[in-house]
């Protein structure tokens, strides 16, 4: 495998230059004819029961077309847990419920109409937190429950954490909090839809589950799913947003059967603030336990998560935060649980790391308080406690190749550079986090699979036909590469189709950093089944053997004599044309070797796992509490870098987002009112707050992964907010337990020293 022609090469993404000159059209270009406008008015109040909707005055609007209420159409339930209804009747829970929507001949008078419907509340008294929430009298925010813990709860115990706990040198405790946060997509949510007049539903969206969102809409209409077809444009990001089914595709699609036309919701940026899926507020109360030679000895925690009105996948995100807590580093002893609580705040879904950040910042934050404790070097801590190839975590994660040590010692040669001066009045401090998450899928549904069609036509070009989703993160790029270096093509013969569940083969969807992983397992499949055909097909015109042929650079040729040889598209000619001809086309799926977590969550859920480690330098101004980084240090085992540009860039990205989530990110959230609705209010970081980063791929050569690569697409994220905290606690010597640590709260802690 060191003779690669493609795979390995820093390669721009196929779509990147239509996106730079503006070529690209995204969902929010698009319009069909008669094509109207959507809006959806929200409850005014957290907690209320709605007395009456009267839209009499907003259907009357010249241009409205038509005007509905949770009371005037069919829907049904959906949700993680079926817990709500697209259109809300009888009790709003939270101020991003709808309560009625219309759709009009422009976007103006649609909104001008949401001012007409005249709705009454009585207001309930509500709930802002789970302690509040926990409370003996508090009021029900789903009534029918009886309580306000929601069903879910994940529990999980090995080994014999009291006795470690007993006999550790060392136990460090912590409360650890975190904010709501958003993703911050530059393209808003949208929604259009079309019924025809057989009652087949077309749907355009900014999913990133496609086949998911289709059995999941089609449940909410009370369609079959074979009468919804989704198509996905290009979108401006989704960072973990487009995992759920949302209010605004089901309202989308009842406003459409209703009015018999096409019908396009787009939010607002402001609207976008309020009723996009945020990454879940949660507290951690961990214990770490650790013998006098630094050895882990048991890790004790518990979760409390801010539910929201209702569930989504944020209040499944422990799944991910148990992994963590047990696994990052070795430890014979662990026990978790959780609290997932029904508030009146706004319900939470996936955000990219999907829980691991929040249990990362809680671990890596408590192995520099050991090493504290302890007297070791932080990284010497690290290393002793790392994971190796060959170990099976806790829950039963069966370890393969692996290059978390060598990721320490990455960061740790990198950091040992010389650094630009210490300007006066500012302090200087260094910290690390590792990182551990699934690299080869994740097993959370029966299947973890992708199909992949692989075509050849006549005159050479390829077609790779894949169920894997493009959201922006690449994968058309590295999808295409597997192919063309599987194939012996140029790459630029290649093209990708991806956007129709009419056209494409079944997949999960884009999360889990599974894509290269899945889907291109599924394309080398696929695209080694038609190079073998054409092997046999030119083996008959170059009088040889199969075993004797090589593909290379789109020429078939014997391998002793390469100038026997004939171009590719000829040989596809070839067996076209000849008599019983044939098409070049073959298929595959691809579902890793892997399985689901039983009820006491134990199952190996990855094919392999993915490990990193960062290091953050930062000045920190002592009079003010305000924080410059100056560089992050990023080691990344991969298995290898298919396409290392690609690769760094989403490494690049991910540490933009851990660095807001460390110290300016927060959607405020106060009496279930969101206040930073814009970006004038929300402190996403710009690009020229953007430090020196330097990125370090480890290639570990994964046995079981495309051209032996991994999954990285959220490994960038997950460490920097615990190294940014560390970094900080070895500039000032204060620890910091809650996100975002803004220059205010640098300064109190200063101050209280």
């Amino acid at each position: 495998m060191t003779d690669l022609a493609v795979i390995g090469r820093a390669t721009p993404k196929k779509d990147g230059a239509d996106k730079v000159t503006g070529r690209t059209r995204f969902l929010h270009d698009l319009e069909l004819p008669r094509m109207l406008h959507g809006k959806i008015l929200r409850a005014r109040h957290p907690h209320a029961r709605v007395v009456s909707i009267d839209t009499s005055r907003a259907r009357a609007l010249p241009g409205v077309v038509v005007a509905i209420t949770g009371a005037d159409v069919e829907q049904y339930p959906f949700g993680f847990v079926k817990d709500q209804l697209a259109l809300k009747h009888g009790k709003v829970r939270c101020v991003r419920d709808e309560v009625a929507a219309v759709a009009a001949e422009s976007a103006a008078i649609a909104e001008e109409a949401l001012t007409l419907i005249d709705v009454r509340y009585h207001e309930l008294p509500a709930v802002f937190s789970p302690a509040a929430a926990l409370g003996p009298d508090a009021p029900l925010v789903h009534d029918e429950l009886e309580t306000n813990v929601t069903s879910l709860r994940y529990q999980f115990s090995h080994g014999d954490v009291e006795r470690a706990l007993a006999e550790a040198a060392v136990v460090v405790e912590g409360e650890y909090r975190l904010n709501f946060v958003t993703p911050a997509c530059l393209g808003t949510m949208v929604a259009l839809a079309d019924w025809d007049p057989e009652g087949r539903l077309t749907m355009w969206s900014t999913t990133q589950v496609p086949f998911l969102y289709q059995r999941d809409l089609a449940h909410a209409l009370g369609v079959s799913g074979d009468r919804v077809r989704v198509l996905q444009p290009p979108v401006g990001g989704n960072f973990g947003r487009g995992l759920d089914l949302c209010p605004i595709d089901i309202i989308t699609a009842l406003l459409a059967r209703r009015a018999r036309r096409p019908v396009k919701i787009e939010f607002e940026r402001v609207e976008e603030f309020v009723a996009c899926p945020t990454r879940e507020p949660c507290t951690i109360r961990l214990r770490t336990a650790a013998a006098a030679d630094g050895r882990l000895l048991a890790r004790d925690a518990h979760v409390t998560i801010d539910n929201g009105a209702y569930v989504s996948w944020g209040s499944t995100t422990p799944y991910v935060m148990l992994g963590t807590v047990a696994g990052l580093y070795r430890c014979p002893s662990v026990r978790f649980d959780t609290t997932i609580v029904y508030t009146n705040n706004p319900y939470s879904g996936s955000m990219r790391g999907y829980g691991n950040l929040e249990s990362t910042f809680a671990v890596e934050c408590q192995m520099d308080d050991l090493a504290g404790r302890l007297g070791l070097d932080r990284l010497e801590l690290r290393r002793r406690n790392a994971v190796k190839p060959g170990d099976v975590h806790p829950q039963g994660f069966v370890i393969t190749s692996c290059a978390m040590t060598e990721c320490l010692d990455a960061v740790a040669d990198e950091v040992r550079r010389a650094s630009p001066a210490v300007a006066p009045g500012w302090t200087r401090g260094v910290g690390y986090a590792g990182m551990f998450h699934v690299g080869g899928g994740a097993r959370i549904y029966r299947s973890d699979g992708c199909g992949a069609i692989v075509k050849l036509d006549d005159f050479g070009r390829v077609s790779l036909i894949t169920g894997a989703t493009e959201i922006g993160q690449g994968s058309e790029t590295v999808l295409a590469m597997i192919v063309a270096e599987t194939l012996g093509v140029p790459l630029e013969r290649v093209d990708v189709v991806n956007s129709d569940t009419a056209v494409k083969p079944w997949d999960v969807g884009a999360h889990a950093s599974r894509t290269t992983f899945i889907a291109g397992n599924a394309a080398r499949l696929a695209a080694e089944k038609i190079r073998t055909r054409l092997v046999e097909i030119a083996a008959t015109q170059l009088e040889a053997t199969a075993g004797e042929l090589a593909v290379k650079d789109g020429w078939i040729f014997v391998s002793a004599e390469p100038g026997r040889r004939l171009p590719y598209d000829r040989v596809v000619r070839a067996g076209h044309l000849r008599e019983r001809g044939e098409t070049l086309v073959a298929e595959a799926f691809y579902d890793p070797p892997t399985e689901m977590l039983d009820k006491d969550l134990r199952g190996n859920v990855s094919a392999t796992y993915g490990f990193a480690a960062q290091a953050v330098t930062l000045d920190v101004e002592v009079e003010t509490g305000r924080v410059c980084v100056r560089r992050v240090v990023s080691a990344h085992d991969v298995g290898r870098a298919l396409n290392p540009l690609a690769a760094e860039g989403q490494v690049h990205g991910g540490i933009h987002m851990g660095l807001g989530y460390a110290l300016s990110e927060r959607l405020v959230v106060d009496d279930g009112q969101i206040l930073t609705s814009s970006f004038m209010d929300y402190a996403i970081l710009r690009a020229d707050d953007m430090p020196e980063i330097t990125v370090r791929f480890i290639e570990s050569l994964d046995a079981e992964g495309p051209f032996g690569a991994k999954g990285l697409g959220e490994s960038g994220v997950i460490p920097v907010s615990a190294a940014v905290a560390n970094a900080l606690k070895d500039a000032l010597g204060v620890a910091f337990t809650e996100l975002p640590i803004t220059p205010a709260q640098v300064h109190a802690a200063v101050s209280r020293r």
